[in-house]
């Protein structure tokens, strides 16, 4: 089976970029946002976990370009931004913070998004493979000079850097704030904005809706649940130590359809009469975790670690839906727990039906409840204490989504993990034959990585073993 698992790997370079033109891109006609105008944010979208931005890439190799004259790259996206920018006028603004440290969108003079031209006088084919996610592409990502690690406050909430290679190529490199969407509503608007530039005039479908009020929380506010996602731990493990001590190094795995398969049926549960299965984000966040607490030799086995992952709660919304369009936060942290020796020593089922089980937890109520308990006990800071964070992008249509008329590019997502290690992404491959396979990306000691690689490719559990 360990053919299944291909660990990747990725050049480390220095990506040389020049800088030729910054410039704010705003609405091409009007919108409802007087200077002094605000927008309410839910606390869903004003969570800790949501006041960043997330920085993404995408790739068009020169076979895909127009031409390879660069003109009208930069025109056709700046003028279909400006386009998108009408319905979707509130990434035009920006954040500020106001009473008890709550956040707004406001509007001001001279605001609108950033777009960014930039050239490198490297080829495209000098990045290496462009499947694997590589920390050296932060340079096609706009930062302005000196900027704060996490600021927030006063920052243009959609940055997009354009880089043309010396071959013809280009990427467009992304930053958007995650207040103002999920990976869902970031997928709605990057397709708004691609059609518009693919047609020439404006595409919105659906129509965007902002609507944030429906997620007010609830007065006097109903906690119903103990919300351990959020809880301050000071990790008494040697986990965050043995990440942080020495800067760790990014791992991507591509996962075969086959491998996740066999997780998956080695997942299901042996002890119990049970008429329930398993999904394969269950069986492979399951694997995962109990590899990547394998290979870092977590201490005391007696320590309950946790991991976290989002759930997209749009479908458990009834009493009323969400209005079609809504593209702002809708998602909850789902929490498992478990000793460290369970997770070492323990079944794969079991550890399944754990985040199974947190996955299935997250209700309608536990939303109203998430909302009432931020405002009540608004974290301050990100919570890393014994945990483990995976994101799933494989349930966007982030390569459907970014073709601009130049067809899907050949990679899309994430770049650099290192800067919060104990975050893991489970990415969708590209490329033109979709076979669900999926690439696993994740930070470690440089110590650990051929422990992980080992247990990541190895799929064993003591209930199939009679």
């Amino acid at each position: 089976m360990a053919q299944w698992v291909e660990e990747l790997h990725f050049p480390h370079m220095d990506i040389p970029v020049t800088i030729s033109h910054v410039g704010l891109v705003m609405p091409s006609g009007t919108v409802p946002t007087p200077p002094d105008h605000t927008l309410y944010l839910s606390n869903l979208d004003d969570m800790i976990g949501s006041r960043v931005f997330t920085p993404t890439v995408y790739f068009y190799p020169s076979s895909l370009a127009p031409s390879s004259d660069q003109k009208p790259v930069m025109q056709i996206l700046r003028n279909a931004l400006a386009s998108v920018l009408v319905p979707y006028y509130p990434f035009s603004g920006r954040i500020r913070e106001t009473r008890n440290g709550k956040l707004e969108v406001f509007f001001g003079q001279e605001q609108g998004a950033l777009m960014v031209e930039a050239h490198s006088e490297m080829a495209l084919a000098s990045l290496g493979d462009l499947t694997v996610p590589n920390p050296a592409w932060l340079p096609l990502v706009y930062s302005s000079p000196n900027e704060e690690p996490y600021r927030l406050i006063d920052m243009p909430l959609l940055i997009a850097q354009v880089t043309f290679f010396s071959c013809g190529s280009f990427s467009l490199g992304l930053r958007l704030c995650h207040c103002l969407c999920d990976g869902f509503g970031a997928m709605q608007f990057i397709r708004a904005w691609a059609a518009t530039a693919k047609a020439g005039t404006l595409v919105t479908n659906p129509m965007p809706c902002w609507d944030r009020e429906f997620f007010k929380p609830r007065n006097p506010p109903i906690i119903k649940y103990p919300h351990i996602e959020f809880m301050r731990i000071d990790d008494g493990s040697s986990l965050t130590m043995s990440l942080w001590q020495k800067k760790p190094i990014q791992k991507c795995y591509r996962i075969s359809l086959e491998f996740q398969a066999q997780v998956k049926a080695l997942a299901q549960p042996a002890h119990c009469n049970c008429n329930f299965t398993c999904t394969t984000f269950d069986a492979m966040a399951a694997h995962v975790w109990m590899s990547w607490v394998k290979a870092l030799d977590v201490q005391p086995l007696d320590y309950n670690l946790r991991l976290t992952f989002s759930v997209n709660a749009r479908k458990k919304l009834q009493n009323p839906p969400l209005k079609e369009g809504f593209y702002g936060n809708v998602v909850c942290v789902a929490c498992a727990t478990s000793s460290v020796s369970n997770l070492v020593n323990g079944c794969l089922s079991d550890t399944a039906l754990l985040v199974r089980e947190a996955r299935l937890s997250i209700s309608e109520e536990y939303l109203k409840s998430t909302l009432d308990y931020v405002e009540v006990n608004r974290p301050r800071r990100l919570e890393f204490g014994g945990k483990l964070t995976i994101t799933q992008w494989t349930r966007f249509s982030i390569y459907e989504s970014a073709d601009f008329g130049w067809g899907k590019p050949v990679y899309a997502g994430t770049i650099d993990l290192t800067l919060t290690p104990q975050v893991c992404v489970f990415l969708p491959e590209g490329g033109s034959d979709s076979t669900g396979t999926m690439v696993v990306c994740i930070c470690l000691p440089e110590s650990a990585t051929n422990k992980f690689t080992k247990h990541l490719s190895t799929i064993l559990d003591s209930s199939h073993e009679n």
